[in-house]
């Protein structure tokens, strides 16, 4: 398993990184502690969730409950040390969190609190704000994005006033590490300059959607990534299972994220079965497995710093673990970089 150093921290986080947003709805508790063992045992030693996890769906009632069932493992096995956790704090949401009133000066203590209680741990490795409170073109809304409303001193005061309550818990050793999610490069560039002016630590990390069917990072975001040490923790490198061969334009197995969930985050489109058939081609003639080409890819990128993937099953987990021993030829990258080409925004 390829290490890779997380930001400027010293800290060295594996390639991949087990996530864990099914956890408590579609993966019962013995299921996810299964998961982190066999993990583990692979040479994984970093593991993501969040306070608003799990999902499919995401409901007032659920909140948290993907921190506790980590935490009874953790309670059980008495493994802390043996991996870098990461959790998060949720923007601006639909009301399940904090009605909805995202995070701020004033309720980040609260949040860490309430977290360090659920994964029954003294620390968290890895403090990410989830979304800004003042909005993502991240989930689809790429499409009609406007940031004209936006306040941009408001904007600075709050990033300010957010760096240096998370320096004091910091300084509490409540937690150890900050990063982004769901970010934009001006965004980034905001979080990073408000701590060179002195107002708190440093981001370290952005977790952002990365994926062959999911290429928005690979601009100014990419320049920012790696100028600026910031790498990029790629949730959703598989494209929700697009990336698996599970899905036909009509066929949809029971019990799946897309059962559950009919237009995977909006990820189903009319253009992405002609994208995915195109990468499941390319896999079927240089005889590689689809996900694990697709993870594969991801530690080719100069930015990545860890491709986060979940699975609901112990095979998806295995399969997705063997791809640390894929190695991609120039051929298969030439050909992938032929079909990005041809199925650019395919979602």
């Amino acid at each position: 398993m390829q290490m890779n150093e997380l930001g400027r921290t010293g800290l060295m986080v594996s390639e991949l990184c087990l996530g864990s947003m099914t956890w408590g709805t579609q993966n019962t508790t013995d299921q996810a502690h299964a998961q982190i063992d066999m993990a583990l045992a692979h040479g994984i030693n970093f593991l993501d969730t969040a306070e608003i996890y799990p999902v499919n769906p995401v409901s007032a009632e659920t909140v948290g409950k993907t921190e506790s069932i980590i935490g009874e493992w953790i309670a059980k096995t008495g493994r802390r040390s043996d991996f870098i956790l990461a959790t998060k704090v949720s923007g601006a949401n639909g009301g399940s969190v904090r009605q909805g009133r995202g995070f701020c000066a004033e309720n980040i203590a609260e949040a860490v609190d309430n977290s360090l209680k659920r994964l029954q741990t003294d620390y968290i490795d890895l403090y990410q704000l989830h979304w800004p409170n003042r909005g993502s073109y991240m989930f689809r809304q790429n499409w009609d994005y406007d940031p004209s409303g936006q306040n941009r001193d408001e904007t600075v005061a709050h990033m300010q006033d957010v760096l240096g309550e998370l320096e004091r818990q910091i300084a509490a050793g409540k937690i150890r590490h900050l990063g982004l999610s769901n970010e934009s490069a001006w965004g980034s560039a905001m979080w990073l300059r408000a701590s060179e002016q002195g107002h708190g630590p440093r981001m370290v990390s952005i977790q952002n959607e990365y994926s062959l069917l999911c290429r928005m990072f690979d601009t100014d975001l990419a320049e920012m990534s790696v100028n600026e040490d910031v790498g990029l923790l790629a949730y959703s490198p598989l494209a929700a299972g697009l990336l698996c061969n599970k899905y036909k334009r009509d066929v949809t197995p029971k019990g799946t994220r897309r059962a559950l969930n009919g237009t995977l985050g909006g990820r189903i489109s009319d253009r992405v079965w002609d994208a995915a058939a195109a990468y499941e081609d390319i896999a079927a003639r240089h005889g590689l497995d689809i996900n694990q080409m697709a993870l594969a890819w991801c530690r080719t990128r100069p930015f990545m710093t860890s491709a986060i993937f979940g699975a609901t099953d112990m095979k998806q987990l295995e399969t997705s673990l063997g791809s640390v021993d894929v190695e991609l030829s120039n051929e298969v990258l030439a050909d992938i970089n032929t079909a990005h080409k041809s199925h650019p925004m395919p979602f």
